[in-house]
């Protein structure tokens, strides 16, 4: 009953449009008073409030999270280095001639994209302008140049670096480096549905996808030639995981070293941009930090109460079957995602359904990549997706229109859920490749 009146307080103060972070500080200071007044409890009399702020301090003492700063800041260098330009231009020489034209473009750079910025709304907004203005420039509609770039900017998240995967990292004891090769075939996987939705489109002319000519082989050499140094930051990334030559956090200073010098090699890394990128990536970090610091109370109070064993009790009660109930757990987060953020609902979700891990006898990898990626998908549906709201601002698209052009591509990226939910060997080859099984 407790446990109910927290998460009515919670869901309560979000449904009435208070922003998530003071949501969850609200729900936990109301519960907190309520508990007192009415029914004397002593583990919340004797401290009382004091409760929230002693444990918002100590979730952020945490040495993995400063790999998020550093992800983040290396991205925004190189995409103020240009690099998303050469990126683009080298992904349009390899795939713009086959069916489907710049939208495979656009999946294939947001793969490339995704080993520099580990935030889906870092590569919505930064290379998503590109690719929407080369895409609507090449004769394609608005709404499907919007939809396939909100589809691929997820692939960000799951394909190293990842914000997200620090966080769950954190928040669940494994490893970020087994995370983040957890990441890389989803990812791919991911890209690869996309591509073939688009090419069912095109060749059925559902859609109108004009195509480019075929470049020539001198042009995809100068173009991967003025991409490579951009090229080499995921590459240096990937390589530092396999080999295990250094941290997840130590590879972040190394890529984000490499930014800087790169920028400034390269003439494009001027004072402004510096300063500019230094802001983005601030106030990034101050968002995450600041809803990292809120969920604190708000997972301690259900450590307290007993949720994740009830929450275990009530699904054991439905079925005990482990196909059941993963697909009851991502049918809740897919309902969590529709009305919360990634990150708040991550928080939250992550200590809840962290016991029930060991009776579906799933490894916390491959639940985690599951999560993550189940939560990305409400960062592009409606009401809330964040994402959408993003490629509205800059496709200049109602609402609407780019709800409906979604509609398609939420079938491959369900597909994809599914693969990674049932099909251990996607998501776990290459951490047991590395560390063994």
């Amino acid at each position: 009953m407790e446990a109910l009146l927290l998460l009515a307080l919670l869901f309560g103060l979000i449904f009435l449009r208070m922003p998530v972070p003071f949501a969850m500080l609200s729900a936990a200071a109301g519960f907190i008073l309520l508990q007192i007044a009415f029914n004397g409890s002593p583990l919340f009399t004797a401290a009382g409030l004091r409760i929230i702020p002693q444990r918002m301090s100590p979730s952020l003492e945490s040495f993995p999270l400063l790999a998020i700063p550093l992800f983040v800041f290396a991205g925004n260098l190189l995409n103020a280095a240009g690099i998303a330009d050469r990126i683009f231009t080298f992904a349009k020489a390899l795939v713009a001639h086959i069916h489907g034209g710049l939208a495979h473009v656009n999946i294939l750079a947001s793969i490339v994209f995704s080993g520099m910025s580990g935030v889906a709304a870092a590569d919505a907004a930064g290379l998503g302008a590109i690719e929407i203005k080369a895409m609507e420039k090449a004769g394609f509609s608005k709404p499907f140049s919007a939809a396939v770039t909100a589809s691929s900017s997820i692939i960000g998240p799951i394909i190293p670096p990842s914000v997200i995967m620090v966080i769950y990292a954190v928040l669940s004891g494994e490893s970020i480096a087994k995370l983040f090769l957890a990441g890389i075939v989803p990812g791919l996987f991911l890209g690869l549905v996309l591509m073939v939705l688009i090419y069912t489109l095109a060749v059925t002319k559902r859609v109108e996808a004009p195509v480019a000519k075929r470049a020539t082989l001198r042009e995809v050499t100068c173009t991967a030639w003025r991409a490579m140094p951009g090229l080499m930051a995921p590459l240096l990334l990937v390589a530092g995981l396999l080999s295990g030559v250094a941290t997840p956090t130590e590879l972040g200073a190394i890529v984000t070293v490499y930014a800087i010098f790169l920028g400034i090699a390269m003439r494009e890394l001027s004072m402004k941009a510096l300063l500019e990128a230094t802001r983005k990536t601030v106030y990034t970090v101050g968002s995450l930090v600041f809803i990292l610091a809120c969920a604190a109370p708000i997972s301690w109070l259900i450590s307290v109460l007993n949720v994740p064993e009830t929450l275990q009790i009530f699904l054991l009660s439905v079925s005990e079957n482990p196909i059941i109930l993963l697909l009851l757990i991502n049918l809740m987060l897919l309902v969590a995602g529709l009305v919360m953020e990634t990150t708040a609902i991550m928080l939250i979700a992550v200590p809840t359904l962290w016991p029930i891990v060991g009776t579906l006898d799933i490894d916390p990898t491959q639940f985690g990549v599951m999560m993550i990626f189940n939560l990305l998908i409400g960062a592009i549906t409606p009401p809330f997706g964040v994402i959408l709201f993003i490629m509205m601002d800059v496709a200049k698209i109602s609402y609407g229109a780019l709800v409906r052009a979604m509609l398609p591509f939420y079938i491959p990226i369900i597909i994809a859920l599914l693969v990674i939910t049932y099909v251990p060997a996607v998501t776990l080859f290459l951490p047991e490749l590395i560390y063994g099984r």
